[in-house]
């Protein structure tokens, strides 16, 4: 996985972002709520890398500050939300009857309900909610979806060879899921989780910029509020750019990372991927890879990659894979 070049790049954005939001209160040139009235709306300079506010706020030093909350909240949702869509989806995949159908009908009362409304409802409520608390709703609100695509593949693997060989020989049920069937389902897990943290993330700066959540905590979506209703746009366009850049990167790490290990977990994603690989290094382009690589002339001295894409292609029975 470290070897593919998308899940890398997707890695190195968001281990940024993550640093940045652990050492931002030590890194940040500025307090953020410091007013500077004599350098009101300021463009970028070297006094303020990303220009100044209304106010004459630092904008660098919000957008540090800000990622904190927006990356606590986006994970902290899709780790719960995953780990609720984990356990109701494959167990209700593997099991039969009526603890399946309460299963799945739990699934589809999730599914149907307004996120956002519930959202905007439960955190008008307080004062100041904590991100926890925001995460946590998010991910009530954001499981539903992964689970039901969890128990569809789930209810396909469990009849599969290795699955009933794994039952047969009395393997405990903990094994069979753990170990024979959730290696089968990184993808979509990966996917679910690479989904939920999107969705969390656009959902919690959408609530900063609707003014739900307490516009005098920074946050992305705080920036892009204040920037709005100054009517920043679109000509001081170092106020509201930048944070929308970073949301866009974050996303776009994201779905790096879970190209990645889709390609990892796929044994014919990564087979064609090795192949691809080894075309470009004889010389060939994507055009000429179309179509050689249909025929199986994958070049002889390509040698252990072209070894390693055959193997990957050969079917595997009783090892999960």
């Amino acid at each position: 996985m470290f070897r593919n070049g998308k899940s890398v790049v997707g890695l190195v954005i968001l281990a940024f972002f993550g640093v940045l939001a652990i050492v931002g209160p030590w890194i940040a040139p500025y307090d953020p709520n410091a007013i500077d009235l004599e350098a009101r709306n300021s463009p970028p300079s070297p006094t303020h890398w990303l220009g100044t506010t209304h106010l004459g706020q630092d904008i660098l030093s919000q957008i540090i500050i800000g990622s904190r909350d927006v990356m606590f909240v986006g994970f902290a949702a899709g780790v719960i939300g995953t780990l609720i869509a984990v356990l109701v989806g494959v167990t209700s995949g593997y099991l039969k009857g009526f603890g399946s159908e309460a299963l799945s009908a739990l699934s589809n009362v999730f599914l149907v309900i307004p996120g956002l409304p519930l959202i905007i409802i439960i955190t008008s409520n307080f004062d100041d909610p904590s991100m926890l608390l925001i995460a946590v709703v998010l991910a009530i609100t954001g499981w539903a979806w992964g689970a039901r695509v969890l128990r569809a593949q789930t209810m396909s693997l469990r009849n599969r060879d290795f699955v009933q060989a794994a039952r047969a020989n009395g393997e405990p049920l903990w094994r069979i899921i753990g170990v024979e069937m959730l290696p089968n389902l990184m993808a979509i897990i990966a996917s679910s989780f690479v989904g939920t943290v999107t969705a969390a993330i656009l959902t919690q700066t959408t609530l900063a910029f609707v003014g739900v959540t307490p516009i005098t905590r920074w946050n992305w979506g705080t920036i892009l509020f204040w920037a709005q209703s100054q009517n920043a746009f679109p000509e001081r366009w170092w106020w509201y750019l930048p944070a929308g850049l970073c949301i866009a990167l974050v996303g776009t790490g994201l779905a790096l990372v879970n190209f990645g290990i889709d390609e990892y977990v796929n044994p014919r994603l990564r087979s064609a991927g090795k192949r691809a690989r080894a075309l470009r290094r004889k010389g060939f382009t994507q055009a000429d890879a179309t179509v050689v690589a249909p025929l199986g002339a994958v070049p002889p001295s390509a040698g252990e990659d072209a070894a390693d894409a055959r193997e990957d292609d050969a079917p595997r029975v009783g090892t999960g894979a």
